[in-house]
């Protein structure tokens, strides 16, 4: 029987009940050892209260069985109260990144704490505030260095992490949540004018793209989302894409396999013995390929058989059909890269697109 993965605590919700603390510390005289929160998924969380110096308190992150960055990490709060009527607003203390580009859910210029957990504080404190104004203050010792293990920066969050949440509860990291963060990657790099746009299966391959079409590209990554972002680029308004990647991942798109994990589908070999056979490879050729196990492997063979121009065969249907998923309205070319990083073959009209980047600079 597969275990249950536990549940845990967003950091819009620490710092909800981060924030009552102190300002039941300041109204009362004493720090309470627990707070009650109500999420905005009906749960009620009963959070212990860590109190720092005078009206500063801190809830620790329970991620649960997800794998968050956060998990362990003070979500701490300070609550500066105004004598008259007003909004509650907002300021990014230490480790609380700051918004630098558009196509978040709150503006430029504002701190990275999402809608949801602005109003979770909100709900939170109004009881006690009664109408009053007040600063909220968020900060998370060490923010900004664990940012850097997050997609902060590629989406314009900058000098630190984000309060996150929609329903104030963490559940453990699922598919979606993967394709939430690409498309919101996708969606501020379209909204920040890049509308023509490199798409990666990952770090290695922005390097490698970037490294030999110039730094000036903009690479969103993609995962094994392929057939997903390209949805979304279409969505969107993308004018035109490169797709490029390692062949052993991208020589699925040409049998029209838009989810690239192992999971979900392999034919990677079917897929190069299809293109051997139509380019007359005889059948010891298509059946030695046929037995590699990993298409490194069967790169060897295919060199070795004079068969190397395959993989532009590969690469111009890998085009067509992503241009397909996006209904042919936007533009689509494809490279394929080995292992060391060199170009093993490319569509037909690569060259055309990266020039149309380099007039956009």
């Amino acid at each position: 029987m597969e275990k249950k993965l536990r549940e845990g605590v967003t950091t819009g919700s620490c710092g909800a009940g981060a924030a009552l603390g102190s300002l039941l510390w300041q109204l009362e005289g004493q720090c309470p050892p627990r707070v009650e929160i109500k999420t905005p998924s009906g749960k009620v969380l009963y959070l212990d209260i860590c109190p720092l110096e005078y009206g500063v308190c801190g809830v620790v992150k329970d991620a649960g069985d997800d794998p968050d960055v956060t998990h362990g990490c003070m979500v701490v709060a300070r609550v500066d109260m105004d004598d008259k009527e007003g909004d509650i607003v907002f300021k990014a203390g230490e480790g609380v990144g700051t918004v630098t580009s558009p196509g978040l859910k709150v503006p430029v210029g504002e701190p990275a704490i999402n809608p949801v957990p602005r109003q979770m504080i909100a709900q939170a404190l109004a009881p006690y505030l009664k109408g009053k104004g007040a600063c909220v203050t968020i900060s998370i010792p060490g923010g900004q260095e664990l940012a850097k293990k997050t997609f902060n920066s590629r989406v314009g969050v900058e000098g630190g992490l984000s309060i996150l949440g929609t329903s104030g509860i963490v559940r453990p990291m699922s598919e979606e949540a993967m394709k939430d963060s690409l498309a919101l990657e996708l969606k501020v790099a379209v909204c920040s004018g890049h509308k023509r746009l490199a798409f990666v299966l990952g770090a290695g391959g922005e390097k490698t793209v970037k490294s030999i079409y110039g730094e000036h590209l903009c690479c969103v990554m993609v995962s094994n989302y392929m057939g997903f972002m390209l949805d979304q680029a279409v969505a969107l308004g993308a004018e035109a894409i490169l797709v490029a990647g390692f062949a052993g991942k991208l020589v699925k798109l040409a049998a029209d396999i838009m989810n690239t994990h192992s999971h979900v589908a392999d034919g990677r070999r079917e897929t190069l013995c299809t293109f051997a056979a139509l380019r007359g490879a005889p059948v010891r050729v298509i059946r030695e390929i046929y037995q590699c196990r990993t298409v490194q492997g069967a790169m060897d063979v295919i060199k070795e058989n004079g068969l190397s121009h395959i993989w532009t065969d590969i690469a111009r249907e890998a085009a067509k059909k992503c241009r397909m998923r996006t209904g042919d309205q936007i533009p689509v070319e494809v490279v394929l890269f080995d292992q060391e990083q060199h170009i093993l073959g490319q569509s037909d009209h690569v060259e055309d697109i990266v020039h149309v980047m380099e007039d956009i600079r």
